[in-house]
């Protein structure tokens, strides 16, 4: 069986140029443009969303519970959740102790997808 070495998501965005702003000023992600215009990479530290623009696609907030793609483990996680609230983003979940072993919150971003941040309990 092969080891996952690095993650990536591939996600459909209803407006390439809105989801970029959010990612890179809400989240802290760095945008890389590549040779195709419909296409953006959103990359922080060893993750990175390849972000398609779709705009006839089904909208995200229409998925439901499918709208979910990522779980990621992040540090500094309650200075993290203040700056998400202190940009007015969408919390679909406050942060809190998991039985679990994790500390997490969720989000929902600009197009609708929702993430999972969590870190390890002290």
């Amino acid at each position: 069986m092969p080891t996952i070495s690095k993650t990536r998501f591939v996600i459909a965005v209803p407006d390439l140029k809105s989801s970029a702003a959010f990612y890179r000023d809400v989240l802290g992600f760095t945008i890389d443009q590549i040779s195709d215009s419909g296409w953006l990479f959103y990359t922080s530290g060893d993750c990175i969303i390849m972000a398609g623009e779709c705009p006839d696609a089904i909208p995200p907030r229409k998925l439901g519970d499918h709208s979910y793609f990522a779980y990621l483990q992040i540090d500094e996680i309650d200075s993290f959740y203040a700056s998400v609230l202190a940009w007015d983003a969408e919390i679909c979940k406050t942060i809190r102790d998991e039985p679990w072993g994790m500390r997490e919150f969720g989000l929902v971003t600009v197009d609708g997808h929702r993430i999972m941040f969590a870190a390890p309990k002290s």
